[in-house]
């Protein structure tokens, strides 16, 4: 019997390996004795780099299979795919960072 897809774990088990972090040591913690001290501001900054690592590694597939270096098709796409899929969550945490910073302007006193 095949079991059900659970989303929210495999975005967490994805999100775990693109920050590097172990599968029992989550980088990021929401609160509690075990906080963890690292500032919002530096998450960002690594997350951005990150980005643009496979924004750069996807860059070098495609040209090396347009240069004919040796790169096969499937790994230039998944590249791709990865450096895409990691812009639109880092252009969505983004938008939801805006929205709540609009939400606290908004707010009278």
């Amino acid at each position: 019997m095949l079991t059900a897809i659970n989303p929210m774990a495999s975005a967490t088990q994805a999100l775990t390996s693109l920050s590097g972090a172990s599968t029992g040591n989550s980088a990021i913690s929401f609160g509690g004795a075990g906080a963890s001290s690292t500032p919002f501001s530096e998450l960002l900054t690594d997350a951005v780099g990150q980005v643009n690592q496979l924004q750069n590694q996807a860059r070098d597939a495609v040209t090396g299979l347009m240069s004919g270096s040796g790169v096969d098709v499937h790994q230039a796409v998944i590249a791709s795919e990865k450096a895409s899929m990691a812009f639109e969550l880092a252009l969505s945490v983004r938008n939801k960072a805006v929205q709540a910073y609009q939400s606290v302007i908004g707010m009278q006193f």
